[in-house]
This record gives structure tokens, C-alpha cells and sequence, in this order.
């Protein structure tokens, strides 16, 4: 027989069934731990611990999941009392047995939560982790101190430290549950009655002295692991304080690891990199929010994909919908370039398989989703039509005119296109409403962002369309306007304003590089131009009427990158470590010496602020033109699309930290001494400087 309990009604039940307590917590949506939440757990355990007719507690979670970790709306405001790790201790100091019936969500705090129970049981589908890396933190309830005790601390740093969570079957081959089952409230119920039948007291993680040894056992493994996880840390701050404070449980008493656990959070959260992450969180979602949309607008179903182009964009944007579940008509103009295409997504689903990231099965299931064509009508029966073919405008003009005679009536035509004007492209169909840009990043099955590109006429439910396709292919979906390369590589090209400035001043390519990869780049910038190819700037330089005098010669000497084994480096066979080229550094002291330069050597935080400050100024443009509705936008674009370094936050929100009058000051001080426009401060930027305010408002 059940019987309710009185606890905390509105956000914790307690009910009570043959000597068993059900503690469910019921904060919707995701069982976020507010303090009324925290309050409820702590009173419904002390009712449930009083009551003799009670014997043992299976704590679970209303809905959809366990417990996501804590309540977004409390972050930045006074923490209120009970705070999480009493709430935890509270759980963990309860005479009676206490088991997690995890389902769904158990992150952050919410796993903490289940740490504390005396055992668990998960659900096939749970997935527990601790994120709060992530947001620039270290857990702060006990979960650098707990989970080493639980499955050894090698397995909890990395588990920490990378901040992804692991499913039912890796949590019970981790040791985390000691079960799984698809019911898991019976499941831990009938755990709940074997220990009592045991007649053992429970044992809490902090106080169990066995686990406390093992743990200690597996330092040398620690220390390895310790070492692997920091290896791509590049500057960012959370990772080495988990190390720390993972190491901490094999130095330290529980009690003083809690301590150093909570001061290690507490500078954390107070730091600038917490705080710029948390910033590219909340802007990770206002990016999801779209201006200027009817209220009762709709998004046009999306059940078939059509995508024209079989190159390395185009079999990428291929993958991307056949692993989100759509039926994918992938057309080529031979057969010999759609067998090339349809080959390399073999390969690169092979090489998943090979990485033991995915099963051979799903990997024919994956590429059965996929047909190859040579008609262009086969578009007919499609939903959505992505173009991926060569960045020209004619060819893309012409090509869009046949998919709007081909296309279905209700077709979505959507262009991939980097630069381009969309409001053209859109210009040669019959239904520019029907016509617009998603813009996918290299490699598009892999790359989270997406830029959506809404033209002059693209209709509400199309827009809509193009985002929520996005996010059901896993993708940071960002609404952008129309101009020269949008947002991301618009950005990107004032980046590059000054970087043959540099080599012919006296940098070479190395240190330019070096220079940003310590600032937090994966890659310098000259680098990443190999890598991506010299000739596809150059190409998009030739249609602009630009030139690039340095690159543009490489490029001439048929230099493209790594692709060709030289390009402003130099790579030896099969290699792509680049190495130095003198005839790089010669034709910049060429230069240098036609223009009365003379060279010198360039300190890093220079070359860092020459190619940031543009960035931001033209960023700063980009706002004032609407082509981005906020700059948090901005800065989801560069964080996702361009390996921005999150702990710094995005562009816009780095300017806040610098000070935007220095860099309005150290712009016009290089548009003075350059005479280049584009280095001129722009009005939004200069308004704000003088008044003392930031792109945040």
C-alpha cells in the first residue's frame, strides 16, 4: 500500500510502500536544484529517517531525468541555504540505505546528488556526468572527492575533466551504478531490500575506507591519465584545478579535500574565464531566440534532403543528415565524381568504426540512407535542398534557376555558400521566399555551427525550417544577414587585414602562429590557411578585386598549402608538421625593403592585439548593420565555427575584459599609421568607448 507523506509537496514527494520510500524530486523541467528543491530533499529525508515504518529510501526523479545539475536562474545571485553539499551530506549520513534510481539526466550537482546515495541503479539511457568544466568550474559538492572513491581516480579525473557524460552501460562498466535495468525504481527497490536484509549500516563514499585505499592504490595511473587530459588545456584554467583537486582525495582527508574542493570552486566562479564562459553558455541559447518573426509562425516540415554536390563539403553535409535520420538523395554531374564522394563517406564512416566510435551495423544503416544520383529531377520528392557546389555565383545563379523549375512546389532551396550574396542567388528562382542559406563548416558532419543566412524574402516558416533542421542535426544553429562572407568569415577576412603587415615588419609565420595559439587558438592563423588550402582565399580575393601580395604570389607558384607541400610553410612528404621557408621570409624582406619598412622583432601581445582588434571592429560593424541580431551571436560563431577559445568568451565578450577605449585607441592609432580604412574604429565601438559601456549593454 502506498501513503503519501507531507514533505515538501510542491517539489519532493515522499511516499511510503511496504517499508520502502519513494523520495521523488519534481522540479520541472529538468529537476534543476533550487533552493526549494535542496530544501525538499533535506526535510523529506528527515521525515523518512524519523518515520520507523520506513526502512529504506529510492530517491528518483520527476519526468525526463534524475537531476540536470543546478538552477541557471540562481547563477550570479547570493547562494541561499541549504546549500548542496550539506544537502549531500544529509544523503549520505542517513541511517537508513539510500539508492538513486537514475534515468535521463544526472549531471553536475544532480550526479553529486546520486554520489551521495549509499547505491545506484541507472536506467539504459541515463547519462551522468559532471560538466561544470565546461562552464570554466570544478564540481563543488563533493564530486572530486567522491567519484575517485567510487570507480578510482584515473577514471574520475578523465571523466571530469572532459565534462561529457557516459550512458547506463558505461556508468555500470565505470562502476558509477551497480546496475542497469529499463525500471529502475523496481530495480532499486529490490537493491533497497537486499541491504537491508543484510543488516549491514549503510556506508557513505567519504567515510568508506576501503575504496579510500584502492583509490590511493592508483596513483601511477592517475598521474598519467592527469597528464593525457591537460595535454588540450591551451590556457584554459578548470582542468588543472580538477587535476588538483582530483589528487587532493589521494593526499587529503575527506574533510580537508571538501575544503580545498569549495575554495578552488569559489576562485573559480569568481574568475574571468567562469565568467566568460558562462557568458557563451547563455549565448549558446539567446542564439536560439530569432527577431522579427510572426509569433504564430510555424517551421515548413523537412522529410527528405536532396543534396547536389558529392565534394568534401557536400558528402560532409550528406553524412550530417544520414546521421540525424534523414533519407539523403546525394547528386553529382558524372559518375566518376559521385563514386569519388560516395567513397570518401565510406572511408570516413570506416574510420569512425576503426576509432570504435560507431558499430559496423550503424554504419550501414548510415550509408543506406544515403542514394546516389545523376538526374538533377531527383530533387522532385525532396523536402529541403541543400546546393554544395563550387563558390561561384554564376554557376550557383544558373543551378538554383533548374532546382526551382525542378523542385517540388513546397521545396526549401537552401545554398551552402560562404560568401555569397543570397539575396542574388535567391534572385534567379520564382520563389526567393522558398530560398535560403545554411551555411555548414569543414567538415560539416563533425562542426557544430551552422550559420542560417536570411535573406531580404525568405519566409518565416522556411527560416524556421533551416534552424530546427540544424539543431536536429546536433548543430549550433545562428540566424545571420546577408553581406560578404555573414558573420564568421566576414570576421575572419578582417582578421587576416594584417597579417602580411607582420611578416613584412619583421614576424615570421611561426611566431605569428605561436603568438595566437597562446592567446587559445588550436591553430595560427597562417597554419590554418595551409591547412584549409591558399587557394580558396585567393579565389574569393580574385572575385572581390582584392590582392594579398605575399599569399597571392604563393599561390601563383601553384603554393597552396598542404595540399601541395608548400605554402607559407613548407611540409615534407606525408608530413604536416610545418616547417620554416626561407623564401617566405625573403619575399617579406623584399617588400620590406621597396617600402622603407624597417624590420623588427614583434612581441606576441602586439601580433595578438593586431589580429584581434580588427575582429572586433568588425564585429562592431556587423551590429551596427543587423547582420547580427546580438553579440553574443558573434561570439557563438567564433567559438564554434572557428575554435575561438571559449575561456575567453567570444571576440565581443573579450573586448569587455580589454577595455574597449584601448581598443578603439590601438585601432586608430594603426589606421593612422597604415591610412587603411578598414582599420578605422567603427561608430558603435567609438560610441561605446567614450561612454564607458560594452557590447553586453
Amino acid at each position: 500500500m502506498t501513503e503519501p507523506h507531507s514533505a515538501s509537496p510542491d517539489v519532493v514527494t515522499l511516499t511510503q510502500e511496504n517499508g520502502i520510500a519513494l523520495l521523488t524530486l519534481n522540479n520541472p523541467p529538468v529537476n534543476a536544484l533550487s533552493t526549494a528543491l535542496r530544501a525538499g530533499i533535506v526535510a523529506a529525508l528527515a521525515e523518512a529517517a524519523a518515520d520507523p515504518a520506513i526502512e529504506a529510501i529510492v530517491m528518483t526523479g520527476a519526468g525526463r531525468g534524475f537531476c540536470a545539475g543546478a538552477d541557471i536562474t540562481e547563477f550570479g545571485k547570493p547562494p541561499r541555504e541549504p546549500f548542496l553539499p550539506d544537502v549531500i551530506a544529509a544523503i549520505e549520513a542517513c541511517p537508513k540505505p539510500v539508492v538513486a534510481a537514475i534515468h535521463g539526466p544526472a549531471l553536475g550537482g544532480g550526479l553529486e546528488v546520486a554520489l551521495g546515495a549509499h547505491a545506484r541503479v541507472a536506467a539504459p539511457s541515463a547519462k551522468m556526468g559532471l560538466p561544470e568544466v565546461k562552464l570554466g568550474l570544478i564540481p563543488g559538492a563533493g564530486g572530486t572527492q567522491r567519484l575517485p572513491r567510487l570507480i578510482g581516480p584515473a577514471a574520475a579525473v578523465k571523466l571530469i575533466v572532459s565534462g561529457e557524460p557516459v550512458g547506463g552501460a558505461e556508468a555500470r562498466k565505470l562502476g558509477i551504478v551497480t546496475e542497469v535495468a529499463e525500471d529502475v525504481v523496481a530495480a532499486a527497490r529490490a537493491l533497497a531490500r537486499q541491504m537491508i536484509a543484510s543488516g549491514v549500516a549503510p556506508v557513505g563514499l567519504s567515510s568508506d575506507a576501503a575504496r579510500l585505499e584502492a583509490a590511493r592504490a592508483g596513483r601511477d595511473a592517475f598521474e598519467a591519465a592527469a597528464a593525457e587530459v591537460l595535454k588540450g588545456a591551451r590556457g584554459a584554467e578548470a582542468p588543472a584545478a580538477c587535476v588538483a583537486a582530483v589528487r587532493n582525495s589521494l593526499d587529503l582527508d575527506f574533510e580537508a579535500g571538501m575544503k580545498a574542493e569549495r575554495a578552488a570552486f569559489l576562485s573559480l566562479v569568481a574568475g574571468d574565464q567562469s565568467k566568460a564562459l558562462r557568458h557563451a553558455f547563455f549565448a549558446e541559447k539567446a542564439a536560439a531566440k530569432i527577431d522579427g518573426l510572426p509569433a504564430d509562425a510555424v517551421a515548413r516540415p523537412v522529410r527528405s534532403v536532396a543534396v547536389i554536390g558529392a565534394g568534401t563539403m557536400g558528402g560532409g553535409i550528406a553524412m550530417a543528415f544520414a546521421n540525424a535520420g534523414y533519407p539523403v538523395t546525394l547528386i553529382e554531374t558524372s559518375a566518376e565524381a559521385l563514386a569519388r564522394g560516395q567513397g570518401n563517406i565510406d572511408k570516413n564512416y570506416a574510420s569512425t568504426v576503426a576509432r570504435g566510435r560507431m558499430s559496423e551495423a550503424e554504419k550501414a544503416e548510415r550509408i543506406a540512407r544515403i542514394t546516389g544520383s545523376l538526374d538533377l529531377g531527383a530533387v522532385a520528392s525532396a523536402d529541403l535542398i541543400v546546393e554544395a557546389v563550387f563558390e561561384d555565383m554564376g554557376v550557383k545563379k544558373t543551378l538554383m534557376a533548374d532546382l526551382d523549375r525542378l523542385a517540388g512546389p513546397d521545396a526549401i532551396l537552401a545554398t551552402n555558400t560562404s560568401y555569397l550574396d543570397v539575396n542574388e542567388i535567391a534572385a534567379a528562382t520564382s520563389r526567393p521566399e522558398a530560398v535560403v542559406g545554411m551555411h555548414f563548416f569543414s567538415p560539416a558532419n563533425i562542426m557544430k555551427l551552422l550559420e542560417v543566412v536570411r535573406a531580404e524574402k525568405t519566409a518565416p516558416d522556411v527560416l524556421l525550417a533551416a534552424v530546427e533542421v540544424g539543431r536536429k542535426l546536433g548543430k549550433i544553429p545562428v540566424v545571420v544577414g546577408v553581406c560578404n562572407g555573414f558573420v564568421g568569415n566576414r570576421i575572419l577576412r578582417a582578421q587576416r587585414n594584417d597579417l602580411e603587415a607582420l611578416l613584412v615588419e619583421g614576424a615570421s609565420p611561426a611566431e605569428v602562429d605561436a603568438a595566437w595559439s597562446g592567446f587559445g587558438f588550436p591553430m595560427g592563423p597562417f597554419a590554418m590557411l595551409d591547412l584549409a588550402g591558399l587557394d580558396i582565399s585567393w579565389r574569393a580575393r580574385k572575385a572581390l578585386g582584392q590582392t594579398a601580395e605575399i599569399a597571392d604570389h604563393l599561390c601563383e607558384q601553384g603554393r597552396f598549402g598542404q595540399k601541395t607541400g608548400r605554402g607559407f610553410y613548407r611540409y615534407e612528404p606525408g608530413e604536416r608538421k610545418p616547417l620554416a621557408d626561407s623564401e617566405v621570409e625573403d619575399l617579406a624582406k623584399a617588400i620590406a625593403a621597396r617600402e622603407g619598412i624597417t624590420r623588427r622583432s614583434i612581441p606576441a601581445a602586439e601580433i595578438v592585439e593586431r589580429l584581434l582588434y580588427p575582429m572586433i571592429n568588425e564585429g562592431a560593424r556587423i551590429l551596427e548593420e543587423g547582420i547580427a541580431q546580438r553579440p553574443g551571436d558573434i561570439d557563438v560563431i567564433w567559438i564554434f565555427g572557428y575554435g575561438f577559445p571559449a575561456w575567453r568568451g567570444g571576440p565581443m565578450h573579450a573586448a569587455g575584459s580589454i577595455g574597449l577605449a584601448r581598443i578603439r585607441d590601438g585601432l586608430q592609432a594603426r589606421f593612422e599609421q597604415s591610412g587603411r580604412a578598414e582599420f578605422k574604429p567603427a561608430a558603435l565601438l567609438e560610441r561605446l568607448a567614450a561612454d564607458g559601456g560594452s557590447f553586453a549593454g
